[in-house]
């Protein structure tokens, strides 16, 4: 699942857009479209072209190729440039980037032009009710706490009834407990709201918490679009598979209907011209199981306690070495002797000589 079908069920088009700046290419050649009430989040490390893509199609950013459309109409072209307040889009930035002088509510009135002031008061009073801050209308930014900063944001993003909100990043600054519960708070709001939501982040866990299609970006380009699932057991290159999850790669090669690797033989259909080539295959721990067997074909040289589960390092004979994802209410002890097992399903082929998955 790469896109959506035509221009005509998107309310987001990007169609080839670049940004330059200098010799660095922030964004290459960039389409992808999105659909209205989806929740989308562009997932990648930083310096990947993400937040410049959401200012692209906020407004901030020009384009210096490709074409924006929003709606029905194009935003940003060759020759047609819409000024960011004109986009229907709101924004919700990491730092929030409220007025500190003006209050709850004058923060979230503030982008709420051309209303009657009963208007303006039954909008920002309805909002203020949706994102759980009723009470608070009069209080100042520096008088609430980071959660409740990140609802006036958001808030103030949805009271013009934007077509688009756009989120940069907007948990980064909360701690662990809070940052949980407010994306899920966040995600319920928006989506009761019929909100289009474009997320930029880093955090793979946030990405697929949240989204109902995630697209990963690397070095300004679009590696791959698809549902968290799809980007997470099926990643079409390399990078995907290592920058979503750990995946170990072990070398195989091509045999009649099977890939042999290490001391399995893998049920993956070739064509018979294929035969001996040289593959790798990506497998994940949680895909990897083991029992205590003093016959086992490894043994566990590592055991990294993370909380609710424990990361098993598991070495073969051979030296290969693949990863356990096991839960943490059983610890055994590295030097045991295992049994490996593998849920082939999952398994990903990628050839020696391309990124790219066979």
């Amino acid at each position: 699942m790469t896109g959506i079908s035509g221009k005509e069920s998107a309310i987001v088009v990007l169609a080839n857009v670049s940004r330059f700046f200098g010799a660095v290419k922030a964004v290459s050649e960039l389409s992808f479209s999105i659909i209205e009430g989806e929740f989308f989040s562009l997932l990648g490390p930083s310096g990947c072209g993400k937040t410049t893509t959401l200012r692209l199609i906020a407004g901030l950013e020009r384009p210096d190729r490709g074409e924006i459309t929003i709606g029905q109409a194009v935003v940003a072209g060759e020759k047609i440039w819409v000024a960011p307040e004109k986009r229907g889009v709101g924004i919700v930035f990491q730092d929030y980037a409220l007025f500190p002088h003006m209050t709850v509510y004058q923060n979230i009135a503030f982008g709420l032009k051309g209303f009657s002031r009963d208007e303006i008061r039954k909008r920002v009073m309805h909002i203020l009710a949706v994102v759980g801050l009723i009470g608070l209308g009069e209080r100042y930014p520096h008088e609430l706490s980071g959660g409740q900063c990140q609802r006036v944001a958001l808030a103030r993003s949805l009271a013009p009834s934007p077509k688009v909100i756009l989120l940069d990043e907007p948990f980064s600054n909360l701690d662990a407990d809070l940052r949980e519960e407010l994306r899920t708070e966040t995600k319920r709001i928006l989506k009761e709201n019929g909100a289009t939501t474009i997320l930029v982040t880093h955090d793979q866990e946030e990405a697929f918490s949240l989204s109902d299609r995630v697209g990963v970006l690397n070095q300004g380009r679009l590696e791959q679009i698809g549902t968290p699932a799809e980007i997470y057991h099926q990643p079409s290159s390399r990078f995907v598979a290592d920058f979503v999850g750990k995946a170990d790669f072990v070398a195989g090669v091509v045999g009649e209907g099977s890939v042999r690797a290490g001391i399995w033989d893998f049920p993956v259909s070739y064509e018979k011209k294929m035969a001996g080539c040289k593959v790798d295959l990506m497998i994940r721990p949680d895909d990897v199981d083991f029992v205590l067997n003093p016959d086992g074909n490894a043994i566990i040289s590592e055991a990294r306690f993370l909380g609710a589960s424990i990361m098993y390092k598991l070495q073969l004979a051979d030296g290969t070495i693949i990863h356990s994802l096991k839960p943490s209410t059983k610890v055994i002890p590295p030097g045991s002797k295992v049994k490996i097992s593998i849920d082939t399903d999952h398994v990903v082929v990628f050839a020696k000589d391309t990124d790219r998955a066979s």
